[in-house]
């Protein structure tokens, strides 16, 4: 037989108010006329359900991104990209979540790596004066949220610790309105902002620090263009502790004369698995959902991809790269080996993954496999030629056609379709040179060689475009180790870039 289970819980009246209740409705119409519920349409448009007993703070986020029109540069479902809790899973795997929540810390760490602008605050490094201004701030326009983290026994409900957005703010009954993400348990509700302050100054006994809220706002612009870390591999410890640990003592170490041995320490001790940490982001579709021509939007992003490949291969870094990988005394010429560069290859690993993405089957990638590739050319309606490289992907008994559109860059061979010049080692490790910290080299012992190479892969000169693509991976490269170590429940500060 099965169980009754639960439907619902009582809200606690006094503290809180519901929402939909005639006293409610009535603090909403007097805070709407008082301009201190702007952000509510937005976050009220993607309100969502958490999914999971213990996906409050999962939920909470991809509500706001949501609300904030974050692109998460990755599809979702069929193909629309779009955030959801399955995709929050860069600083703690879904399955650890789903049995024991997450932390303050590492939510602000899902913010950072979705592309979002944070400020987190614990209450022990705030007030609640701070809090109120800090919520008048986002209830007075719809660019930015507050997520607030708090211990639920305060307000006399039941369980202890939640995540939900504060979607709105009362400033006469100094009343903050909770858009509670377990709706199953609780509806929206008033609460006052004195005792939510109460409810967020509360140790949390995982972590041993007190709770907070966090500000979410949109970045300056979209982050991740062309280059992304990616700590999907359990790997990703060992190379992020390698370029952030390893390299400046090595660098330290070694009697480096020039830019070519500088380098060379660099590279020839890079873990053998560090393709799976650095990845260039790749556009898929299905190809009934393009034929032979581009959307605008499409258009748009592979021409940013593109400016971004240029732009890598006009730096001072990307030439020397290039020398000391072609160098026939190198040994870092191994480094990607020619079946991991081949374009083929590559897009028969991308349209698997994109046909596992776009079907909604991410959770078994064993079952599908590109049986064939095809790298052909295409130009339609006036517009430049594109490199498409076409795969067949088969899924048990059926088939799909997939395309992978390429960036590529000019070459001199009088080609009209760049095919095969895409981003390769060259451009990956140039990409990677240009994002480690500023401080790497100042161990090297030659005073005017590490100020040279200072000077080469420093980021002031860089063109916009590319200067945020760099300081990007770099803010990732901070939050990885910030995981690595384990502080991200102790340093809440943004990622240096």
């Amino acid at each position: 037989m099965a169980m009754a289970g639960l439907y619902r819980r009582l809200l606690p009246s006094p503290p809180a108010v519901d929402f939909a209740s005639s006293q409610g409705k009535q603090l909403f119409l007097e805070a709407v006329q008082n301009g201190t519920m702007e952000s509510f349409y937005r976050l009220v448009s993607y309100f969502q359900t958490q999914s999971e007993p213990a996906f409050c703070g999962l939920a909470s986020l991809s509500m706001v991104l949501n609300a904030l029109a974050i692109d998460p540069g990755r599809k979702w479902k069929g193909p629309w990209r779009w955030f959801d809790e399955s995709m929050l899973d860069c600083c703690e795997p879904l399955e650890t979540v789903k049995v024991r929540g997450i932390s303050f810390g590492k939510l602000v760490c899902l913010a950072h790596c979705a592309g979002a602008k944070v400020e987190a605050f614990r209450t022990n490094h705030s007030t609640i004066d701070e809090f109120r201004k800090y919520v008048l701030r986002c209830s007075t326009s719809d660019d930015c949220h507050v997520i607030s983290s708090y211990d639920r026994s305060v307000l006399k409900q039941t369980g202890t610790g939640h995540f939900s957005p504060i979607g709105g703010y009362h400033a006469e009954r100094d009343l903050a309105l909770i858009l509670d993400v377990a709706r199953f348990k609780y509806p929206p509700h008033w609460v006052p902002l004195k005792i939510l302050w109460d409810a967020m100054n509360n140790v949390d006994s995982s972590t041993g620090q007190r709770r907070g809220f966090m500000l979410i706002s949109r970045p300056h612009s979209e982050p991740g263009q062309l280059y992304t870390l990616s700590c999907k591999h359990e790997s990703w410890v060992g190379v992020a502790k390698y370029l952030m640990d390893d390299v400046p003592l090595l660098l330290k170490s070694e009697e480096v004369k020039d830019i070519q041995e500088v380098l060379s320490v660099v590279f020839k001790s890079l873990p053998s698995y560090f393709g799976q940490f650095i990845k260039w982001v790749a556009e898929v579709r299905r190809r009934e959902d393009g034929g032979q021509s581009l959307s605008p939007e499409e258009k748009a992003r592979l021409a940013v991809k593109e400016e971004v490949l240029r732009q890598v291969q006009d730096t001072g870094p990307f030439k020397h790269v290039a020398e000391l990988l072609s160098s026939a005394h190198s040994c870092c010429g191994n480094l990607y080996s020619g079946h991991e560069e081949n374009l083929p290859n590559i897009a028969a690993s991308v349209c698997c993954q994109g046909a596992q993405i776009l079907s909604g089957n991410s959770a078994f990638p064993g079952v599908y496999c590109c049986q064939e590739t095809c790298v052909k050319c295409f130009k339609a309606n006036g517009d430049k030629p594109v490199t498409v490289v076409s795969g067949t992907v088969v899924n048990g008994g059926t088939e799909e056609k997939m395309d992978m559109l390429v960036p590529s860059s000019k070459t001199n061979s009088g080609c009209s379709c760049a095919i095969g010049i895409h981003p390769a080692s060259n451009d990956v490790l140039t990409a990677l040179l240009l994002a480690l910290p500023p401080g790497t080299w100042s161990g090297i012992k030659d005073e005017k060689l590490s100020k040279g190479i200072s000077n080469l892969v420093s980021t002031v000169n860089l063109p916009t475009l590319l200067q945020e693509e760099v300081l990007h991976l770099r803010r990732q490269l901070h939050l990885l180790k910030k995981c690595q170590e384990d502080r991200v429940d102790d340093d809440l500060g943004s990622p240096l870039a």
